[in-house]
């Protein structure tokens, strides 16, 4: 990947290095004396730094400009979904995803596929948990399945570079694998499915298994769960290179912290499971991550701090492990944060979750990030 021929290209122009002297000025007056960006100081640590993006966000100059300068890989927010790409039965709809890896193309950004198989019903479109796949159902699931993950790999082959080809398969509440469309009619396996067709067509790319458990207290079986589907898939020869830690932090259970303050991570068994995962020769992606203030205090530097410090910490513990190559946040900016509508505070205020404000300024949090990724030890 050719950075620094992105950042001439940026340079060259009036508008860009007028940008780039705010960016400056403004760092400059809290301290931080790093003007590029966060991808160039992740790179300069063998990491990569990136966000999500919805097609929506493509028509917002000022969000792009802000991606333009912080980023170096990006993920389709929602456009890679199956109820997006194929919302009604029939043929698949690209569109809104190929605008999103058209831009990553455009400015010398790698991109990362999500999802080929979301293991959830309340994410599928509204004609597929009803659907007929014949009189042998786990043939017919084989046949569209296979046919799905053929189109959608095939299509962006040589533009996406790493895909989550499994989403969430595991039920957090229980540990065991969630029942959904897919698995009743083809059975568990069809994630081990996913995978092996994921890698017929795409023998060059990183395949992920993606999962939300975090550190926090209350999701000791959703971790125990996706431990025993990776060591499943190790012995059982399933092709996969990458295990990605979406890293919503703080969105576990809110009355855990009613105090206004996070609960007390897990340090020594998060660190145990992911030491685990990369014993069994996993890689690790970091790829969705926020951090949720919805119980927090109302005044804003006092939930700015807490979001930095929560944040702060868990990069600065997974950072630890050189297995982690990618970091990419869900959503740059508060103005394009999926926390504002998933999961409001109960008083109506605008939530602080992402390392931008709406205005696209930096807050606490971006300088967070900033410190772990200039404490990172190389890769």
């Amino acid at each position: 990947m050719d950075f620094n021929r992105r950042k001439l290209m940026t340079l060259m122009g009036g508008a860009g290095l007028a940008a780039l002297s705010a960016c400056a000025s403004t760092r400059q007056n809290t301290g931080v004396s790093v003007t590029n960006g966060l991808n160039d100081l992740a790179e300069s640590k063998g990491l990569r730094f990136g966000t999500a993006i919805g097609s929506d966000a493509l028509q917002d100059p000022a969000y792009l400009d802000l991606i333009k300068r912080e980023c170096g890989i990006l993920v389709a927010e929602n456009e890679h979904k199956i109820y997006v790409t194929q919302g009604v039965e029939g043929p698949m709809d690209y569109a809104r995803g190929d605008a999103i890896v058209d831009f990553a193309e455009e400015n010398d950004m790698a991109m990362r596929g999500h999802v080929l198989l979301w293991n959830r019903d309340d994410f599928l479109p509204s004609w597929m948990p009803e659907h007929d796949f014949g009189p042998d159902p786990r043939q017919g699931m084989k046949g569209y399945l296979s046919d799905y993950i053929r189109d959608l790999a095939t299509h962006y082959k040589g533009r996406i570079s790493s895909w989550d080809v499994v989403n969430e398969t595991i039920t957090p509440e229980t540990g065991l694998m969630r029942d959904t469309v897919f698995t009743r009619n083809y059975g568990p396996d069809v994630v081990d499915f996913a995978f092996r067709e994921a890698r017929k067509h795409l023998p060059d790319t990183q395949l992920v298994y993606n999962d939300y458990m975090i550190w926090e207290p209350g999701n000791e079986k959703h971790i125990s769960g996706v431990l025993k589907l990776l060591e499943h898939f190790r012995k059982n020869d399933v092709p996969i290179d990458a295990f990605g830690v979406q890293s919503h932090l703080g969105t576990g259970d809110g009355s855990l912290y009613p105090s206004g303050r996070y609960p007390d991570p897990q340090r020594k068994e998060f660190r145990q499971f992911i030491d685990e995962i990369v014993a069994m020769g996993y890689d690790l992606i970091l790829s969705e991550f926020d951090v949720n203030d919805t119980r927090l205090p109302a005044d804003v530097a006092t939930r700015d701090r807490l979001v930095a410090d929560y944040g702060g910490a868990f990069l600065d513990m997974m950072l630890d492990y050189s297995e982690v190559k990618d970091v990419l946040a869900w959503g740059l900016s508060d103005k394009y944060s999926w926390l504002q509508e998933w999961w409001p505070r109960e008083d109506g205020i605008e939530k602080r979750s992402t390392l931008f404000d709406k205005n696209m300024e930096p807050k606490p949090l971006y300088y967070a990030v900033e410190k772990s990724f200039k404490a990172a030890k190389p890769r």
